[in-house]
């Protein structure tokens, strides 16, 4: 009976991690319409031209010991993006930062990397601060319609998965809301109005673009072009709605 031999890598074994740290970083900018995918690979090259000392998997196909955290929507820019890097050798965290942000494209940039906490970094993430910018329409229409919005118990909209269509409740995650007056616009009265809420994650997880689709849908609100969305924060969900750093939990 012929038993097939198991190939195994040739070549020590790759270097252990010594190191492991959790960075902070903004995506503005044309940049925003940059996919998860996308900003991988962007930085992979970041690390290799930085001089990065990643840790790599074992195997035949070995990757650099990155994972990613809740990553914003294609088309959203955010303040509040993370990842984690795993290293074998120690580093200085502000000349780790620096060099990262200088390897990045321009509209990314490191906010800040620390220690790496005990357990996983997503588990902290439980809520995101959310601004929407929208232009060419009244302060009025925009609070009135946000009010009608958070006058609901519940609103269900339907979003396409990969599983099929899924209907969710948007209304439950939305927490916390705020319509304020950022510029006054022209003589037809069409002005820069800023929507801030705080959504909590959910499964499956609602999206600014979800929240935008129910109130849509409930009120009419028919607006020229799509609000900015940003996101200004994500981390821990703390008492009253307040989303604290998850560096700082």
């Amino acid at each position: 009976m012929l038993v097939a031999r198991q190939r195994v890598p040739e070549g020590p074994p790759p270097a252990p991690a010594v190191q492991k740290v959790s960075v902070r970083y903004a995506k503005r900018g044309r940049l925003r319409f940059s996919s998860t995918r996308d900003f991988q690979r962007a930085l992979e090259r970041a690390v290799r031209r930085a001089g990065v000392p990643m840790a790599f998997s074992a195997g035949f196909h070995p990757h650099p010991r990155i994972s990613y955290a809740n990553a914003a929507p294609t088309g959203a820019a955010s303040e509040a993006e993370y990842f984690q890097l795993q290293l074998t050798q120690q580093c200085d965290l502000d000349a780790l930062r620096a060099a990262l942000d200088e390897s990045l494209p321009q509209d990314m940039a490191v906010l800040r990397v620390v220690e790496a906490a005990p357990g996983a970094l997503a588990d902290l993430l439980q809520a995101s601060v959310w601004q929407l910018d929208f232009e060419g329409v009244t302060l009025e229409t925009i609070t009135d319609a946000v009010a009608t919005f958070m006058d609901r118990a519940e609103l269900l909209v339907t979003r396409m998965t990969k599983s099929g269509a899924r209907e969710f409740d948007v209304r439950q995650a939305v927490l916390a809301s705020d319509v304020v007056l950022v510029r006054a616009g022209d003589a037809d009265g069409r002005d820069l109005v800023r929507w801030t809420m705080t959504i909590q994650h959910t499964t499956p997880a609602v999206r600014p673009i979800d929240v935008m689709t129910g109130l849509t849908e409930l009120t009419g609100l028919q607006v020229p072009r799509s609000p900015l969305m940003t996101r200004l924060a994500q981390g821990v969900l703390e008492a009253g709605g307040r989303v604290s750093d998850p560096f700082d939990a």
